[in-house]
């Protein structure tokens, strides 16, 4: 039975496509490059933003790194307000929290907007440990995944016992890689059909409710 639950941020409890897509369009324009199509800027939701900005634009490392700076200079004082919260996702943390269940943040997102993001919209009540990547660069899914867990005081015969939830194959990958499952969620459609299953989530769920449905019954 799962009893750790850790929960990515975008994309997972929140819809932060606009504020997301906005930035990194800004970003690329203040270079004077091309913009991406619609569909490629969407990718850019989920993974670390130093991988995403070589792989759709072709940046060199060190112009990534000054990509992510200047992407939070505008989405921090104003993307990181372009959102919503999952619709149902703040009653469904409350449940599970009620009935025992021990939840975490897990996200590559600075933990600076981490924080400010769960206040806002009341996740930070249920959370019993919130994990960001540090102000300088952003961590990977499995680095995040392992400091949840190190803060939640968890061992290695914890591992059956914890649960990732999240909307793409990179927390799929990065749970798998910390030894723990990871359950996929499809709440706004950021990842391509059928990625979630090929990573190897053990659930591919559509709404808050389902997904609490499926972790009451694991």
């Amino acid at each position: 039975m799962y009893r750790y639950i850790l929960f990515d941020l975008d994309g997972t409890l929140t819809d932060s496509r606009e504020g997301i897509v906005h930035c990194v369009r800004e970003t690329i324009e203040s270079y004077g490059d091309p913009v991406p199509e619609e569909e490629t800027l969407l990718r850019f939701i989920g993974p670390p933003l130093q991988d995403s900005f070589p792989r759709f634009c072709g940046y060199s490392p060190e112009k990534a790194a000054e990509a992510v700076e200047r992407f939070r200079q505008v989405y921090e004082p104003v993307g990181q307000y372009e959102n919503r919260a999952a619709p149902g996702m703040e009653a469904v943390m409350g449940r599970l929290k009620e009935k025992g269940f021990v939840l975490a943040l897990a996200s590559s997102k600075p933990e600076n907007l981490c924080v400010s993001i769960c206040a806002r919209f009341g996740f930070t009540p249920h959370l019993s440990a919130l994990v960001g990547s540090p102000p300088r660069g952003d961590w990977e899914k499995e680095d995040v995944v392992r400091e949840a867990m190190r803060q939640l005081g968890l061992r290695r015969e914890d591992l059956p016992q914890v649960l990732m939830v999240g909307e793409r194959k990179f927390d799929v990958l990065g749970a798998r890689a910390c030894g723990v499952d990871c359950a996929g969620v499809e709440f706004f459609g950021y990842a391509p059909p059928g990625e979630l299953e090929e990573a190897g989530a053990v659930a591919v769920v559509k709404t808050p409710e389902e997904l609490e449905r499926f972790i009451l019954a694991h």
